[in-house]
């Protein structure tokens, strides 16, 4: 995989509160944090102009985490309000660090289904 060149990105710990709480896999969180740095690399790629062009980039990397449920379901884990909260901060703190101030967090993740 690329590497993220924006800093603030690159230095976070996506998904820390997780890997804290034995409920949920590394394995399976690190797949989640990959999710959330390809949705970087690709702000970085593509240079969405406006929220318009951000959005469809934000709902295809929250399809990644529907489906992602699923395993965590066949691992005896789920994501429970803390892990929602936690997916959904993630996706704001990407949107904060591109610039995008104004992106409307229930937009960002709209088809989530977790």
């Amino acid at each position: 995989m690329a590497v993220v060149s924006n800093e603030k990105a690159a230095g976070r710990e996506f998904l820390a509160l997780l890997y804290r709480d034995d409920h949920f896999p590394d394995r399976l969180l690190d797949k989640g944090r990959d999710i959330l740095l390809r949705l970087c690399l690709r702000i970085e790629t593509e240079r969405p102009a406006d929220l318009a062009a951000l959005y469809p980039m934000a709902h295809a990397a929250t399809e990644e985490f529907n489906e992602l449920q699923e395993e965590f379901y066949a691992a005896g884990s789920e994501f429970e309000t803390v892990a929602r909260d936690e997916i959904a901060g993630e996706f704001w703190f990407v949107a904060q660090t591109y610039g995008f101030e104004e992106a409307d967090l229930e937009e960002l993740v709209a088809p989530r289904d977790w």
